[in-house]
């Protein structure tokens, strides 16, 4: 088989996945034209807003899977996908940078009429989530910060490495011909990995939207994300301005981020920040412990002020 041949064939095969995908998990909910992209969103519930930012390569069915359900009674929960993940877009790679998507959200929250939400960020949503606050004080009034990524990872978890890919052509020439077909491949192993030391629910890859990583689009948001460890090497020596109330929630057994060099260093550097731990419990807590991320989002909103709906 000749080199043409084969990246045919796997141009083919990743196009065939990827519409396969996106027709098992199709855009849920409504779509807000930004700048430099847009916001694919879904609300449930009535009461102070609630606005919730996944981490690396997911979406917001990360949040829909198990929390929203537990809080929609006392809040608006409004999920996003980040720019340029899930439904979301962004124009280029150049706006994966936090500090561009973290204005991409402040405007999208305007359009919508989002007032001074409690800001909950998961993983790489974290990061975000504390972006927010110090560039954007007046626009949050807490934040729920869930295994959150807070300073620069001297070396990327070995899951990641493959979008360790650089530049905006090569990551979109891979992200059309080889990812996705991988992806499938190592699903089972990527996953064992991301929930480790607990396992991955069955129902993930549909419920929670984990098949829209089965796109080229899969592969280029992600990769381009890994771009925010330079962003952190300079917006992390500011973190102790934070004046915004709120926690980090980590589980002890993390193995993606570590929860005394990212939870328990940001908590020392910002004194209206608390931490708890929830012990055996790995990265996925939004997934796997939906019931105790709940009870700590209410928490931080009950701290940020926010009134729960009668």
């Amino acid at each position: 088989m000749t080199l043409a041949v084969f990246v045919g064939l796997m141009m083919w095969r990743t196009r065939r996945i990827a519409a396969q995908a996106e027709a098992a998990v199709p855009r849920a909910g409504r779509y807000t034209p930004v700048n430099d992209g847009g916001i694919h969103w879904v609300e449930d519930g009535e009461g102070p807003p609630i606005l919730m930012l996944h981490g690396l390569g997911g979406t917001l069915g990360h949040f829909t899977y198990g929390v929203t359900p537990l809080l929609k009674d006392r809040y608006r929960c409004i999920a996003i996908d980040r720019p340029g993940c899930g439904w979301s877009e962004r124009d280029t790679d150049d706006f994966a940078h936090l500090t561009h998507q973290a204005r991409m959200i402040v405007e999208f929250m305007k359009r919508e009429g989002i007032s001074r939400p409690l800001v909950v960020g998961h993983s790489l949503g974290g990061a975000l989530a504390l972006v927010l606050a110090l560039r954007h004080p007046e626009e949050i009034s807490g934040l729920a910060l869930i295994a959150p990524l807070a300073y620069p990872q001297p070396e990327i978890p070995p899951v990641f490495r493959g979008l360790a890919v650089r530049g905006p052509l090569m990551r979109r020439i891979v992200g059309a011909t080889f990812a996705v077909p991988m992806a499938v491949r190592m699903a089972p192993r990527t996953l064992a990995a991301i929930f480790a030391p607990e396992p991955a629910p069955e129902d993930f890859a549909l419920r929670a939207g984990g098949l829209l990583g089965l796109r080229p689009k899969g592969f280029v948001a992600p990769s381009a994300d890994l771009t925010v460890n330079s962003d952190l090497n300079e917006i992390a020596e500011d973190w102790g301005s934070i004046t915004a109330p709120g926690g980090v929630l980590y589980g002890e057994a993390d193995a993606i981020l570590d929860p005394q060099a990212q939870g328990a260093a940001l908590v020392a550097r910002v004194p209206r920040l608390s931490l708890d731990l929830l012990e055996g419990r790995g990265h996925m807590l939004p997934i796997t412990a939906p019931r105790e991320t709940a009870e700590f989002i209410a928490r931080m909103a009950d701290r940020a002020g926010l009134a729960r709906a009668a």
